[in-house]
């Protein structure tokens, strides 16, 4: 499934909770207290995404573990920003990359000119020592 997919509103709050494992008014409660939030419709129907069931999956198993709601946000924010900094890391890894094919690419040039104005030099009167 690609990345657009999964977070593409395709479940109404009653499949999405059969898919969770909760109660329809569990996912209200989250809702509230900032943990999913479900995309609307024009309607105003709650609309979730195979994203959203995953993270519902995650906090029905976290809160299993005996993790309350604030630790479970807290969880999930620290995770969020890890997620962030992956991403920040994978970026500057390929910048790194693309610089270091830049300097053999110049490396290559300057030894190529080097040894082309070599070969433009008149021969020497003496050989070399």
């Amino acid at each position: 499934m690609a990345v657009n997919d999964r977070n593409r509103p395709v479940y109404m709050i009653s499949v999405a909770a059969e898919l969770a494992g909760v109660h329809p008014q569990t996912l209200r409660t989250y809702e509230q207290k900032g943990l999913v939030t479900p995309q609307r419709t024009s309607g105003n129907t709650r609309m979730y995404s195979q994203a959203d069931i995953e993270r519902l999956e995650l906090i029905n198993e976290l809160t299993s573990e005996g993790i309350n709601l604030a630790g479970v946000i807290r969880i999930l924010d620290l995770q969020g920003r890890l997620d962030e900094r992956d991403e920040q890391i994978d970026d500057l890894h390929k910048r790194v990359r693309r610089l270091a094919d830049r300097v053999h690419e110049l490396e290559t040039r300057e030894t190529i000119t080097s040894l082309v104005r070599k070969s433009d030099l008149p021969p020497l009167l003496f050989p070399p020592c």
